[in-house]
This record gives structure tokens, C-alpha cells and sequence, in this order.
């Protein structure tokens, strides 16, 4: 249950993954619409699968993006949530991880694709809420549209290589799910 504007959110690595969400995710983020949370487990287990995916990607390359999401948001890496894990039950045991971050870090909601493996029923107990990332920035566009859509413009202004529009960054995110998002920051251009 979201307490407070400014709430706490659990990145699962599926919403990391892809750079269109972390990006405006992120940028959310930097506008103070939220507090974004991650592990060092987080990172590594988007990174894993990137690789995996992308051969022409290297390690070295990837690390500097959770290096620059540390540095970015300083307080947001949960450490010493390892010994929760094992009290975790989950229908996939090795998003655990995840749930004992969200609980040590008192998060608000966990931001992730995979719905089924999060069920709200179970993280009730927590005080803890799964949300898709569409339903999430849909939710922060909602509670304060100016905040949010400024964001968005900062997302695109930061692509430099190549630049993109503010349509071209919207067919972006709706590619990777955000469809409702589109539809929400498209009203306020």
C-alpha cells in the first residue's frame, strides 16, 4: 500500500533490463516522485540475462550502469537483507532475494513485469505491494502529472547518441509495455 507521495519502490532486475523503463524510471526518480531501491543481486541477475541476450555487450560496459545508479542515488543499494531471504515464500524461490530487500528496506511497492511471481496476497503481509512498471509510472504520472512529465523531457533531452524525440522515446516505451504511460504522457505534450 502506497503510504506517501514520496513511498519507497523495489526495481526488480525485469524493469532494469530495459533501458527505456530504467531510464524513465530513473528520471521519475530524480524528479523526487519516489525512492528507488535495488541489491547488488538486483544488478547482477539484469546484467546476467542482458549478456545472455546481447553477446556484444561486455561486463565491464554494463557495470557502469548500476556504478552510475549508485552514485546517482546513494542510498538506494539494500544491503544485509540476506538473512530475510530464507523466510521468504514465493512461487519462484529465487525471486526471494527481491521480497527480503523490499522488507528490509521497509519498500512500499515492488516494481516488476513478473506479476504471477510476486503474488499481492502474499506481500499484503509485508505491507508490500507488486506493481507492474506501466501501472507503476501510470500511478506517479497520476499524483503529480507535472513532476512526472518533466521527467519524461528529461529523459529525452539526455539521449545524445542518437537523439530522439519525444515520439520516437514513446514508441520506445510502448515497444517494451508501457502503454498506458504513453497514453498518459502523450495527453500532456
Amino acid at each position: 500500500m502506497i503510504h506517501s507521495p514520496k513511498f519507497v519502490a523495489v526495481l526488480d532486475a525485469c524493469v532494469i533490463y530495459p533501458a527505456p523503463i530504467r531510464d524513465l524510471l530513473l528520471h521519475l526518480a530524480s524528479s523526487d516522485l519516489y525512492t528507488p531501491k535495488w541489491t547488488n543481486k538486483i544488478h547482477e541477475e539484469w546484467i546476467r540475462n542482458l549478456l545472455l541476450n546481447r553477446r556484444d555487450l561486455d561486463r565491464v560496459q554494463l557495470q557502469r550502469i548500476p556504478d552510475a545508479m549508485n552514485s546517482s542515488f546513494p542510498d538506494s543499494n539494500v544491503e544485509e537483507y540476506e538473512d530475510l531471504v530464507a523466510a521468504v515464500n514465493l512461487p519462484d524461490p529465487d525471486d526471494r532475494h527481491v521480497v527480503a530487500a523490499a522488507v528490509r528496506c521497509n519498500a512500499d511497492v515492488i516494481v516488476t513485469a513478473n506479476l504471477k511471481d510476486f503474488p499481492n496476497e502474499y506481500l499484503s503481509r509485508f505491507d508490500i505491494e507488486a506493481q507492474h512498471p506501466d501501472h507503476f509510472i501510470v500511478n506517479l504520472i497520476d499524483l503529480n502529472p507535472e513532476k512526472a512529465f518533466q521527467a519524461f523531457q528529461n529523459q529525452v533531452s539526455c539521449l545524445k547518441n542518437p537523439p530522439k524525440t519525444e515520439t520516437e522515446v514513446l514508441e520506445n516505451l510502448k515497444k517494451v509495455g508501457l502503454e498506458k504511460t504513453c497514453i498518459k504522457l502523450n495527453k500532456l505534450i
